[in-house]
């Protein structure tokens, strides 16, 4: 097992930040409504339900920080804001994208599993 210092440990760290940071369900719709088109923060607010101002603007900051997203402020009254993915945020999506397929296929197979474990271990206990 790797040490808090270990060079394995100081290598995952900012690996393990990343997918983290892009897993959470607010970053997955951020990124799929800015891999689609330039898109602005009301439009956010609007389209994903349940995400309070503080958790977009955050989200955003985060997302803009490790490169998947480029903010642009237009000089106008008011200003106007829009975010846009990266090419890596774009490669990102299509991984997403297949992530989602393999879950969709194999969806009845890890239900059956989840089913077979707990009837398994609920007679253990």
């Amino acid at each position: 097992m790797a040490t808090p210092h270990s060079p394995l440990q100081s290598e995952a760290c900012p690996i393990v930040q990343v997918i983290d940071r892009v897993a959470g369900k607010w970053a997955v719709s951020i990124l799929i409504a800015a891999t689609k088109a330039p898109v602005r923060y009301t439009e956010l607010e609007r389209n994903i339900p349940g995400i309070s101002r503080r958790m977009l603007t955050l989200t955003l900051r985060n997302l803009e920080r490790d490169g998947l997203l480029v903010r642009t402020v237009y000089p106008t009254v008011p200003p106007k804001v829009e975010y846009t993915a990266t090419d890596s945020a774009r490669e990102l999506y299509r991984h997403l994208v297949g992530l989602t397929e393999w879950a969709e296929r194999h969806q009845p197979d890890i239900i059956q599993a989840r089913i077979a474990y707990d009837r398994e271990h609920a007679t253990a206990a």
